[in-house]
């Protein structure tokens, strides 16, 4: 039974045999000769199966009754269509009403368009909808193809706590887990903002890793880009510099792109229709193809102040870029991804490697057209004496940092490593303008109802 879904029906596995399919009802149709159409999906693809219903059938009275929403399981026989629209359509030969909508006018999800911003007040069952399983399986695939690229490249993946003591970025605004948990772990305990630290201990060890979990910060950022609960993949390469890594990423993501286009085109597609962007497929295949545009900090600067009257916040050296500037860049400078290095070290986390010109970090930010930042990384401070000094510059305390010093300590290496944010991926590769729609359920400022 695992096999017979309506994606492999539509794909032709199943022509000319008789079945039987579970799904749910998403429009009914019925003609003056006694036949009613039912469109049917169970959420494996975006088609829905045409079933066809003769009133000979002996419950026919009550599939009259069938609304939007209703869920059964039916049994026939599936030929070939001949309208051009659907490949195949089944023939019923009996229909089995599991579950009835309630009160069908008051049916939340019903057949006529909703917004966006309805739909996530109504996060449980939004996933009815064409648009929201579309970016689920999506989703999925760019969940599938991270560990499946990480295993092809001989990567482990090492679980990271969720409780921790410590802030990865040095300046991040945490969630405290609880104040009883101070009794407990005996010290103030929060939700992480990363694995990063602690998956520096074992590639120390074992050269390539990585760790794949959600992430919390209580920023407070009520925009479309940001969520307080998100998932990140965090690579991490002993022997390994800043090239290294920005390499990886930009082979981490075309794999990652060639899997979700190959795997899940027709969603793309809906999802290029759903939000007017015909651009959608070609820019994913032109980055596959062509890769990152690579500019350092200075060239940026260079770039953004030749047009400064475009922007609202001055452009300097030392500032951080805003979306407006990351937007410009690859927007209509370049019209791609653009990989950024060599940030300045005042703006940046204290474990990452200073360079020569004791200015500048060797940091890397990877900016995507109209969604900004999607992956930020860099070489790790390795020396000892660099790495208490910075802690000392962003007033942290060498001490509570005893166990990440060790790895200075004890026989130390190269390694760099990033992060990737995926629901900004996903809302890269949809296409989609708010990082709340491509989560099942979203966590952001004043919304936690689910």
């Amino acid at each position: 039974m695992y096999k017979i879904c309506i994606k492999n029906i539509i794909n032709g596995l199943f022509k000319n045999q008789n079945i039987t399919i579970r799904g749910w009802v998403k429009t009914r149709r019925d003609s003056k000769l006694g036949i009613s159409f039912l469109s049917i999906n169970d959420g494996s693809c975006i088609d829905n199966l045409q079933v066809v219903i003769k009133n000979n059938i002996s419950n026919y009275n009550e599939i009259l009754k069938l609304t939007t929403g209703c869920s059964v399981q039916i049994s026939g026989l599936v030929i070939k269509s001949l309208k051009e629209k659907q490949n195949y359509e089944m023939q019923a030969k009996s229909v089995l009403i599991i579950g009835l909508v309630d009160n069908p006018r008051n049916y939340p999800i019903s057949a006529k368009s909703h917004s966006l911003e309805y739909l996530r007040q109504v996060s449980h069952l939004r996933i009815r909808t064409n648009i929201i399983s579309a970016v689920t399986r999506i989703r999925h695939e760019v969940f599938t193809a991270v560990h499946n690229f990480m295993n092809k490249n001989n990567f482990i993946w090492v679980t990271t706590p969720i409780i921790t003591s410590l802030d990865t970025e040095g300046y991040s605004t945490m969630f405290s887990v609880s104040a009883n948990t101070k009794k407990f772990f005996s010290k103030k305990s929060f939700l992480t903002v990363s694995g990063q630290l602690n998956i520096e201990s074992y590639a120390c060890a074992l050269s390539k890793v990585y760790t794949f979990g959600p992430v919390f910060r209580a920023e407070k950022s009520n925009t479309s880009r940001h969520l307080a609960e998100f998932w990140m993949v965090e690579p991490e390469i002993a022997f390994a510099n800043l090239q290294d890594i920005i390499l990886l990423a930009e082979n981490m993501l075309k794999y990652i792109f060639k899997h979700v286009l190959n795997n899940r085109m027709k969603d793309i597609e809906f999802c290029v229709k759903y939000n007017n962007n015909k651009n959608l497929i070609n820019r994913l295949g032109n980055f596959i193809n062509n890769g990152f545009i690579h500019i350092s900090y200075n060239e940026a600067i260079g770039i953004l102040k030749k047009y400064k009257n475009k922007f609202n916040k001055q452009i300097v050296w030392g500032c951080d870029f805003s979306l407006e500037h990351e937007n410009y860049l690859t927007n209509e400078y370049f019209k791609n991804i653009v990989a950024i290095t060599n940030y300045p070290k005042s703006i940046k986390a204290f474990y990452m490697r200073v360079n020569d010109d004791n200015k500048t970090v060797a940091a890397m930010d990877i900016i995507a057209q109209d969604v900004g930042e999607v992956i930020g990384g860099s070489q790790r401070e390795d020396r000892l004496n660099k790495l208490d000094l910075c802690l000392k510059e962003k007033n942290l305390s060498i001490k509570n940092y005893w166990w990440y010093r060790d790895l200075r300590k004890y026989g130390t290496v190269p390694h760099s490593g990033f992060g990737i944010g995926l629901e900004r991926l996903i809302l890269y590769i949809t296409g989609m303008h708010n990082i709340r729609d491509v989560i099942p359920f979203p966590r952001s400022m004043y919304d936690i109802n689910f």
